[in-house]
């Protein structure tokens, strides 16, 4: 074989090799800004505020309010329960409401009709959270938003029985949620910025 046939093979050979190099060099490259561009950069720590997350009114509001109606507004249920938080028509003519139709179509003064509600359920039952928070009756601990969660569903005078019997008056609706299910469901929410106001209005 010739001498300049050598160095041509020599020289293609060269080539070959170099351009396989460059090739897996950058194909290296290319992966790994694939995986760069692919890695999403997360904070160490996200405060999601996230009212039902949290332990306030606002929470105790929406559990409340997603137990009686998935937080639907406009519901009635089979027993002529309005509303959000289902509210009686006795319960809204408590408040000055007469107007049904208006009262389903008006979300704020649902939620104002609520606070209202805790309030004056807070002032009948304010003697009797004050000897009975802390206590525990039939295994339940009992709580300030427990209390008045229980009021919610039965009426401030059978959550009174309860306490006061020690739990044996007990009180459940017509879909056999009972005064015990909503001290132990709804218990621990801060509910301290409801003030106990006999006269409260929506």
């Amino acid at each position: 074989m010739q001498p300049q046939n050598i160095k041509i093979i020599i020289i293609k050979k060269f080539i070959f090799f170099t351009s396989v190099l460059l090739l897996f060099v950058n194909a290296i490259s290319i992966n790994t800004k694939l995986k760069e561009n692919n890695t999403k950069a997360y904070p160490e720590f996200l405060e999601y505020n996230i009212p039902y997350l949290q332990n306030n009114f606002v929470a105790f509001k929406q559990a409340l309010a997603f137990k009686e109606s998935q937080g639907n507004y406009t519901v009635i249920n089979t027993l002529g329960y309005l509303g959000k938080y289902q509210f009686g028509r006795t319960t809204l003519e408590r408040f000055e409401i007469y107007d049904t139709e208006g009262f389903l179509q008006d979300p704020e003064l649902q939620e104002r009709a609520f606070t209202a509600l805790c309030k004056v359920n807070k002032w009948i039952l304010r003697k009797d959270i004050k000897r009975s928070v802390g206590k525990t009756i039939n295994g339940i601990e009992i709580t300030e938003s427990g209390i008045l969660a229980a009021a919610h569903l039965g009426g401030a005078g059978n959550v009174k029985k309860f306490l006061r019997s020690n739990g044996t008056e007990t009180f459940s609706d017509a879909y056999g949620s009972s005064i015990q299910v909503y001290l132990k469901k709804f218990a621990g929410y801060d509910v301290s910025n409801i003030v106990a106001d006999r006269k409260a209005q929506a």
